[in-house]
């Protein structure tokens, strides 16, 4: 009968021993687990951080080229004004704008009343006979992107370019294009009138 009651004893002492050890094994296991879950956490933090910053580079970087292209238009602008003024002197200047003319938003059209100004203009010096360039400058107002507008203010000098050649038989090589497009308003483009002002060609009589 003792030796009964020492075997129980000893399974039971062995049970309560295996039981203390799996638990702090548990304990151990979910602590690394615990450990592992917070290094994950800190890899993926730092990871936003880094895209945040991959993020602010390329916007600095596309912000860059575009300060960069715009000055190099200024440049050609100067460039160019440089040019013209050193080709001879001015005789006079005929601005056609939404307040004699009419330059539709968006569009480069030679109005009837635009044609009547330029066919005005052209008649003395064609009976002159006088070996005068054009410079002739299209503008914009403010509605819509800058390189759209750039575009759009050399379509429509092209259109008056195009008009004054076939027209009035002025040779290609008498006349220069270029576009300011919305750099240089006459007026503010606060007001539906303003922008209007700002929508015109300009054409330059040099000697």
């Amino acid at each position: 009968m003792p030796c009964v009651i020492a075997a129980v004893a000893t399974v039971s002492a062995s049970g309560c021993a295996s039981k203390k050890y799996v638990s702090r094994e548990v304990g151990e296991v979910n602590q690394r687990v615990e450990t592992l879950s917070g290094e994950v956490e800190k890899t993926q933090e730092r990871v936003k951080r880094n895209e945040v910053r991959i993020d602010d580079v390329d916007r600095e970087s596309k912000s860059g080229i575009a300060d960069a292209k715009g000055s190099a238009e200024k440049a050609l602008v100067r460039a160019t004004e440089a040019e013209r003024a050193a080709k001879g002197k001015l005789i006079y200047t005929v601005t056609l704008s939404n307040d004699k003319v009419t330059f539709p938003v968006n569009r480069a059209m030679v109005s009837p009343e635009a044609r009547q100004m330029i066919d005005e203009a052209i008649a003395e010096l064609k009976a002159e006979n006088r070996g005068v360039f054009f410079e002739i400058e299209g503008h914009t107002d403010s509605t819509g992107p800058e390189p759209y507008n750039m575009k759009l203010g050399e379509d429509r000098a092209l259109a008056v370019r195009n008009y004054i050649h076939d027209q009035h038989g002025i040779a290609l090589s008498r006349m220069e294009l270029i576009s300011y497009g919305e750099t240089k308003p006459v007026v503010d483009n606060k007001s539906r009138a303003n922008r209007a002002q700002n929508r015109r060609v300009v054409i330059k009589v040099l000697e």
